[in-house]
């Protein structure tokens, strides 16, 4: 197995929502970009076995994996529990075969006092993706969706 990330955050609002914003591909594409990249939802069946797939920018001096500023994102959606669980199986479009393979992602919801708390592990996370980069990314999709769903702390 390769390398695993991890990040979490509890965010001030039920798991309701917040599993709402990971089903739901126009509220995804807003939210689930880090903050130095938007995103373009090309295909997005949320549906075990549906796919997703997207188009991520970086705003400038990215490096990406699909061309040198975008990365192709190509999933699968594995698994949908309602308001507890979402399991995207994820590969990214490379020549570069440091970014190959395929990423489990999980994201749980667990409640917590002041709301849920968010999860998410990337398992076998390509080499080719740099820990320090990715582990900042995971941290800004989870303070994009807090604020989405109406987190103000």
């Amino acid at each position: 197995m390769r390398r695993a990330d991890t990040a979490s955050r509890i965010i001030a609002a039920p798991a309701h929502a917040i599993y709402q914003a990971l089903v739901d591909g126009e509220a995804l594409v807003t939210w689930l970009p880090p903050d130095t990249m938007t995103g373009e939802l090309l295909e997005f069946e949320p549906r075990p076995g549906g796919p997703f797939r997207m188009v991520l920018r970086y705003a400038e001096g990215g490096h990406g994996k699909t061309t040198d500023d975008t990365d192709m994102m190509n999933a699968e959606f594995a698994e949908l529990v309602p308001d507890q669980r979402v399991v995207w199986l994820v590969t990214f479009k490379s020549d570069d075969l440091a970014f190959a393979g395929t990423m489990r992602m999980v994201w749980d919801l667990e409640p917590a006092a002041e709301g849920t708390r968010v999860i998410i592990l990337a398992e076998d996370v390509p080499e080719g993706i740099n820990k320090e980069d990715h582990d900042a990314g995971l941290r800004s999709s989870l303070a994009n969706l807090a604020r989405f769903v109406g987190d103000r702390s």
